[in-house]
């Protein structure tokens, strides 16, 4: 999730992200495609935030993976309340069971001619790329009951 310059909290579904540690640091990666109206916010903002969905958020899993927030408020539609997070600006969906808040650390633009042919074409085929942003964790929280909460896939 992010938030950019207008302070209009924007969440999308993302379907590529890492988790892990870099330079000693707990670190979640996410993929952003340049054509997303995520990747402006993202670009104005020094943080995000990654929620976990609960099993019942399928329904708003699809819409935010396929609807743009620069065409709808993804947080009326479904009655989701934005919460500053605790340790960054970065606003997070109080009804997601678990959340991670990220300060952005570094980031890497893909470039079309890097990747094997083959995988950029499946991939890229109108070069519409990824912006990899590096978000050191400083803060990941959980509601008591979390685990009987949250999708299956994520267990």
């Amino acid at each position: 999730m992010a938030e950019g310059k207008d302070e209009k909290p924007n969440t999308m579904t993302i379907g590529w992200g890492f988790l892990g540690t870099m330079w000693s640091k707990p670190v979640f990666v996410v993929a952003v495609r340049h054509s997303r109206h995520t990747f402006k916010l993202m670009e104005e903002s020094d943080s995000f935030t990654v929620c976990l969905p609960s099993g019942d958020m399928s329904e708003a899993l699809a819409v935010c993976g396929t609807k743009s927030g620069r065409d709808m408020d993804k947080f009326k539609k479904f009655g989701f309340t934005a919460v500053k997070g605790a340790t960054v600006d970065a606003p997070y969906i109080e009804e997601c069971p678990v959340h991670f808040e990220c300060k952005i650390i570094y980031k890497d633009d893909l470039e079309p001619g890097v990747l094997p042919e083959d995988l950029e074409k499946s991939v890229y085929p109108g070069k519409n790329m990824h912006m990899l942003y590096y978000g050191e964790i400083k803060g990941t929280y959980a509601i008591l009951d979390a685990d009987t909460k949250l999708m299956k896939w994520v267990l």
